[in-house]
């Protein structure tokens, strides 16, 4: 009887020892697939957030602004195509002057395809809303997104389509300028007064697409000696390529419009106007101009 007792014992031992050690040797990456896998049973660390992708045209989309050529110009819309945008959780900081593609821990689809105007609504309002998905918490500090033409739509056929007036000197110029031109851009952390894109659980973030026109138009207000105004087209050319007091154009009007220098001046400068904030990217021509 003894002997029984011994070896009940033992197999007592050693079923625990066995169910202690499969829970022992549970990895890190199962958890989080069980986690992922049921989201009603997520702990607080995990509980999946809201990630906003807001664009920004700045205070020049809706105040108005004065070119570096003396032109007061006013929008009144500027529609914009995002395509495949993405945002990255990186294990390092993605450094857009440096090159290459985020190194991604996570990354997650922000928007498919939509035409958005970033001169909608009152000087005063927020940014324009462009998208928003379900997100698990992290800090993403890279967002990738791409402007291709659109299929349907205010802009449809074209990448972005600015529409307002300018005025100088008594001369009132309403345009549309229309630019089939695609772009993809890849950028680091938005830098401004706060960070965005750190989503905490069950809490909503955002990360922003910033555009800067005064490299397209420069700035009034600033020396003309200064980069804004040294490398920007201006007005003046657009105005002096009206016909009938206003101006209607896409790039391949405007290239026979403009100056072979001009022109080049606009190509050049259409890469550089988005940003995160005060933030660079590395922007790419997806396509040349399209007749």
């Amino acid at each position: 009887m003894k002997k029984q007792l011994v070896t009940f014992g033992s197999l007592i031992f050693l079923v625990s020892g066995v169910l202690w050690g499969c829970s022992q040797t549970q990895t890190p990456e199962a958890e989080q697939t069980q986690i992922g896998s049921a989201p009603e049973t997520l702990p607080p660390t995990g509980e999946v957030g809201t990630m906003q992708f807001r664009a920004n045209g700045e205070d020049f989309v809706r105040q108005g602004f004065v070119t570096k050529d003396g032109w007061q110009v006013n929008f009144d819309h500027i529609y914009v195509n995002f395509s495949d945008a993405k945002a990255y959780e990186t294990f390092t900081p993605y450094d857009a002057e440096a090159g290459g593609d985020p190194q991604a821990k996570q990354t997650i689809s922000l928007v498919v395809d939509k035409t958005v105007d970033l001169a909608a609504g009152p000087e005063d309002a927020e940014t324009i809303f462009v998208n928003e998905v379900p997100a698990p918490p992290g800090r993403y500090n890279a967002l990738s997104w791409e402007m291709d033409q659109a299929e349907t739509g205010p802009a449809e056929g074209y990448t972005m389509v600015l529409q307002g007036t300018a005025t100088k000197d008594g001369q009132t110029v309403p345009f549309t300028l229309k630019f089939d031109q695609e772009l993809a851009f890849v950028c680091g952390d938005f830098v401004g007064d706060e960070r965005k894109g750190i989503l905490q659980p069950g809490e909503t973030a955002q990360l922003e697409a910033t555009f800067h026109f005064d490299h397209l138009f420069g700035d009034g207000e600033a020396p003309p000696e200064d980069e804004i105004n040294t490398g920007a087209l201006g007005f003046e050319p657009l105005a002096e390529a009206a016909q009938g007091g206003s101006l209607d154009a896409d790039l391949a009007t405007l290239e026979q419009q403009l100056s072979s220098e001009e022109y080049q001046t606009l190509i050049a400068v259409l890469p550089s106007l988005g940003h995160v904030g005060e933030g660079h990217c590395k922007e790419t021509q997806l396509t040349a101009q399209k007749n």
